[in-house]
C-alpha cells in the first residue's frame, strides 16, 4: 500500500482515502496537528493558528464510527476544517476577531455556518489568526497582525500575506488543514486567496448567513470558502450556503443549485468576460505578463475578452464607520458580563489602558467609527448607502453585465474587490502563476448577483487548462 500523503489533498481525494481505509479521520487530524507542529510556529513559521479545538479527536473518532456504521453526512464528512477567529464557535475555543480585549470570550452559541458545517459532519479543528477587527482597526496596521495573534507570515516567502483572512490563507496553503473559511467586507477573502496561490469565493451577501460573525458592515459582510482548488470550493460552499430565519439577508436568496453541477471543463467555452485595461496599467511588468498569460488560457478555452470600462468608486464613503458601530455595539451586547467591553466606546478605552499590547499600531478607525451615532440615520450615512449602491450596481456592475451581455468581469490579483463589495455581488480567486520571485498571484472574476454557478463554472474551467497552484517549499 502506497504511503498515504496529505499534502495537497483534496477535499474528495481524502474521501476517497477514508472510503478505502487508507486513512482515517482520527489520523487525519493527528497528522494536521503534526503540520501545525512543525510548520506553524510563531517564531519562524507561518503563525497562522490561533488554537486548536480540544474535541478535535474525539469528533473524528466519532465520524470515523458514523462511517462504520454507514451513517456518511455528506462530502465534508470526517473532514478537518479551520475557521477564522470572528465566527462563534460554542466549544472550548474562543471567538475575539484578535483583538485582546475578547481574548477570552466563548461564544454561547455556534455561528450559523458553524451549525451548518458541524451536520455536514466537518471537524472543526481550531481558529486561524487574522488582521484584527477584520482589517478595521487601524490604517497603520499590516495585513495579518492581530494584538492577540501577532503576525501571520505568507508561507511562499516574504510577502505579503494578504488581510484579513490572512490566518484562513497561510493555514490553507500550508496544508495545515483540508479547507478553511473566510470573511470578507472587501477583499478580505480575495487578497490572501490572491497572496497565497488559493482559491476564495466572495459569495453574494444574503446566500451565507451572516449569524453568529463578528461584523464590521451588515451591507458588504459574508463568509466563504478558501480551498486549494475550485472543486473544495464549491464542496464547502454548497454546506455553508442557507436560508437562516435569523439573519434577513438570506431570506430572498433563490433556491440552491449543485454547484458541484458547475464543475465543467469546457466552463469557459463561448464565456463573456469584460477586461478593464485600466486595472492593469498599475501592474508592474511581471504581473502584466502573467495577466497576459492568463486572457490568453482564456481564449484558448473558448472565452470571448471584451475591453470595458469599470468605474472606479473614488468617493469615500462613510457606510463602513457607521455600520461598524452599530454591529460592533450589537455583538459585544452578547458576550460575557466579566468580559472588559460591552461597547465599541469600552473596547476603545480598554484598548488605551494597555496600549503597549493592545495598541502597537494604533485604532484610528476605531475612534473613527465611535464619532458615529450608531443608529444609521445620520444624512452622510443614507446619502453614501445609496451612492455606493448606485455606483456599484445601476451605474457599475450591472450596466457593464448587461450592455456588453457579459458572464464574468476579469481582474487581477484582488482589483475589483471594491465594487463588487459595495454591490453585494459574487467574486471568485484563482491561482494565476507567480512572480519571478516566488509570490502568488491570482486572477479574480466578478458575476452579477447569486451567480456563483457561473464563476465555478468559468474558475474551474481557467484552473484545469492552467494548473498553476503550487504547494509552498
Amino acid at each position: 500500500m502506497s504511503k498515504f500523503v496529505i499534502e495537497e489533498a483534496s477535499i474528495s481525494s481524502l474521501q476517497a482515502d477514508l472510503a478505502s481505509s487508507k486513512v482515517s479521520s482520527v489520523t487525519l487530524v493527528q497528522m494536521y496537528l503534526e503540520r501545525i507542529a512543525k510548520k506553524d510556529s510563531i517564531e519562524d513559521g507561518t503563525n497562522s493558528v490561533l488554537e486548536i479545538n480540544p474535541d478535535a479527536l474525539f469528533l473524528a473518532e466519532q465520524m470515523d464510527k458514523e462511517r462504520t456504521d454507514q451513517s456518511l453526512r455528506g462530502e465534508l464528512h470526517g473532514i478537518p476544517v479551520l475557521l477564522k477567529d470572528n465566527i462563534n464557535t460554542a466549544d472550548g475555543m474562543h471567538t475575539s476577531a484578535g483583538a485582546l480585549v475578547l481574548a477570552h470570550h466563548y461564544a454561547k452559541s455556534d455561528a450559523f455556518i458553524v451549525k451548518k458545517l458541524r451536520e455536514a459532519g466537518a471537524i472543526i479543528l481550531g481558529k486561524v489568526n487574522m488582521t484584527e477587527w477584520a482589517n478595521f482597526m487601524s490604517d497603520a496596521m499590516p495585513n495579518g497582525f492581530s494584538s492577540r495573534g501577532g503576525q501571520v507570515r505568507n508561507p511562499y516567502g516574504s510577502f505579503d500575506v494578504g488581510g484579513s483572512s490572512s490566518g484562513t490563507g497561510a493555514a490553507i496553503a500550508n496544508n495545515l488543514a483540508a479547507a478553511g473559511i473566510g470573511t470578507e467586507t472587501s477583499g478580505s477573502i480575495l487578497s490572501p486567496a490572491s497572496s497565497n496561490s488559493l482559491v476564495g469565493m466572495k459569495p453574494t451577501v444574503g446566500l451565507v448567513s451572516r449569524t453568529g460573525i463578528i461584523p464590521i458592515a451588515h451591507s458588504q459582510d459574508t463568509a466563504g470558502p478558501m480551498t486549494k482548488n475550485v472543486r473544495d470550493a464549491a464542496i464547502l460552499l454548497q454546506v455553508i450556503a442557507g436560508s437562516d430565519a435569523h439573519d434577513p439577508a438570506t431570506l430572498s436568496a433563490p433556491q440552491l443549485p449543485n454547484y458541484t453541477d458547475f464543475l465543467k471543463d469546457k466552463g469557459l467555452k463561448d464565456k463573456r468576460l469584460g477586461i478593464d485595461g485600466n486595472t492593469l496599467e498599475n501592474l508592474d511588468p511581471d504581473r502584466r505578463e502573467l495577466m497576459e498569460r492568463a486572457f490568453a488560457a482564456l481564449r484558448a478555452e473558448g472565452a470571448e475578452l471584451i475591453d470595458v470600462h469599470v468605474p472606479e468608486i473614488k468617493r469615500d464613503s462613510s457606510v463602513l464607520f457607521h455600520e461598524f458601530k452599530h454591529g460592533a455595539n450589537r455583538y459585544l451586547q452578547s458576550v460575557e458580563p466579566y468580559l472588559p467591553a460591552h461597547t465599541l466606546k469600552e473596547v476603545i478605552k480598554w484598548n488605551r489602558l494597555h496600549t503597549d499590547n493592545a495598541l502597537p499600531y494604533g485604532q484610528d478607525l476605531l475612534e473613527a467609527a465611535e464619532k458615529t451615532d450608531g443608529t444609521l440615520k445620520q444624512s452622510d450615512y443614507l446619502t453614501d448607502r445609496f451612492a455606493d449602491l448606485h455606483e456599484s450596481r445601476t451605474e457599475g456592475i450591472d450596466k457593464i453585465m448587461t450592455e456588453f451581455a457579459l458572464d464574468a468581469i476579469v481582474f487581477p490579483s484582488y482589483h475589483g474587490c471594491d465594487i463588487a463589495a459595495k454591490a453585494g455581488y459574487p467574486s471568485l480567486t484563482v491561482p494565476a502563476g507567480y512572480t519571478k520571485t516566488g509570490e502568488p498571484f491570482g486572477i479574480t472574476f466578478t458575476a452579477g448577483a447569486f451567480e456563483e454557478s457561473t464563476l465555478i463554472e468559468i474558475g474551474y474551467s481557467y484552473e484545469g487548462a492552467t494548473k498553476h497552484r503550487r504547494a509552498p517549499n
